[in-house]
């Protein structure tokens, strides 16, 4: 009976997230992670403790931190304590590992928020809490505690293109237009509040990951709306795909009307403050909602102005101008809902694609050159003079 209502307590305590929050994405996740304590020397013979066990983390491509979280939730993730010397083993063994499988693109933070280290490729370890160590004469035979803290799994979204738009710009009907995703769809902001990363598939089985991002706002660098929850995972985006609506957007009426070009550089400038290097990264201009009357006019009207902005910049509010103004590599007007120009927006980014991966690799070589080389490869017959 009594072990009963210690239970019942104990379920209380583990509170669950609210109903919307309740998805398959998560992208934080808080641990009480401690190492093991070290074994007891034996002092006569000189016998030394075993090591403690440490717990760490690896990166596995298929792991996710919703399975940690329903695994380790209110539960200390504690490693093996080394055993004790003993007259019939002097050297105690040392305690069990604790491995920790997360998913690729995760930061993990201390308790003060100092950076312990990130886990980007396949198998890639980070001790996140140290075994003690056993007891030696440098410590008088006697074991020390292993490290005891909290820690924090930051994911950051691993991608090769980021979709950054205001809200209801059309990024979900982006998604659903290019790639097999089924996301939420609706006519009113934020029906994205999670990440959805998808995968567009070409005709020659190329794939290219893409991340639909809950949409911005203005102040989005303060944290305000989704705020930091959205921008950590352009961070990790190899090209930046804005997206914005032709007919311009407006929040609610306390907001004030923005043009299309007008939210274009609002998004140039949050990119901005939040971190200046995101404006380095490659960047395509898509321009959504050419399906409403009068919005090819629109479009070929403007169309100048979004690729040369710092022509037009100082014609603009000073309070949404940014210092560094973004340069797209391509604008180009689509239509999501009715599938116009798509399949040309799925080839443009695959170029850009292939450019940044020659810029950054120039050793890379061609599939078609490698393809011709196998080929010939194949096909030698008989002696040859070398």
């Amino acid at each position: 009976m009594v072990f009963l209502t210690r239970t019942c307590y104990k379920l209380k305590e583990i509170k669950l997230p609210r109903k919307y929050l309740r998805s398959k994405f998560i992208d934080s996740v808080r641990l009480h992670v401690k190492g093991g304590s070290g074994g007891t020397g034996l002092p006569k013979y000189g016998g030394l403790g075993g090591q403690g066990g440490c717990v760490y983390c690896q990166g596995k491509e298929d792991a996710n931190l919703r399975t940690i979280m329903s695994q380790y939730r209110a539960r200390t993730i504690c490693g093996g304590h080394g055993e004790d010397s003993r007259k019939a083993q002097i050297v105690g063994k040392p305690g069990e590992d604790i491995k920790l499988e997360v998913p690729l693109g995760v930061t993990v933070y201390g308790e003060n928020g100092t950076v312990l280290g990130s886990i980007d490729k396949e198998d890639e370890t980070l001790i996140v809490a140290r075994g003690g160590p056993g007891g030696n004469k440098n410590n008088n035979f006697l074991g020390h505690f292993g490290q005891n803290h909290h820690i924090r799994l930051d994911l950051k979204l691993i991608a090769d293109i980021g979709l950054v738009g205001f809200p209801n710009a059309g990024k979900s009907s982006l998604l659903k237009a290019i790639s097999r995703a089924k996301p939420r769809i609706a006519n009113y902001p934020f029906t994205t509040i999670k990440p959805n990363k998808a995968i567009i598939q070409y005709s020659d089985l190329r794939q290219i990951s893409i991340a639909d991002l809950p949409g911005l706002i203005e102040g989005a660098h303060e944290n305000i709306g989704l705020g930091h929850k959205f921008l950590k995972h352009v961070e990790r985006t190899k090209l930046l795909l804005f997206i914005a609506d032709i007919q311009g957007f407006q929040l609610s009426p306390k907001y004030p009307k923005r043009s299309c070009i007008e939210t274009v550089v609002l998004l140039n400038k949050e990119l901005e403050l939040y971190d200046p290097e995101l404006l380095d990264k490659p960047a395509v201009l898509a321009i959504n909602k050419l399906d409403v009357d009068g919005a090819d006019e629109t479009f070929n009207r403007i169309k100048d102005s979004l690729t040369h902005l710092g022509g037009i910049i100082n014609t603009l509010p000073k309070e949404i101008r940014p210092e560094r103004i973004i340069n797209f590599e391509d604008v180009i007007g689509i239509s999501a809902l009715k599938g116009s120009n798509i399949e040309d927006l799925k080839q443009l980014l695959r170029r850009r694609l292939d450019e940044y991966a020659e810029e950054n690799d120039p050793d890379i070589v061609k599939p078609r050159e490698s393809l011709l080389r196998n080929k010939k490869l194949t096909q030698e017959r008989g002696p040859q003079v070398t």
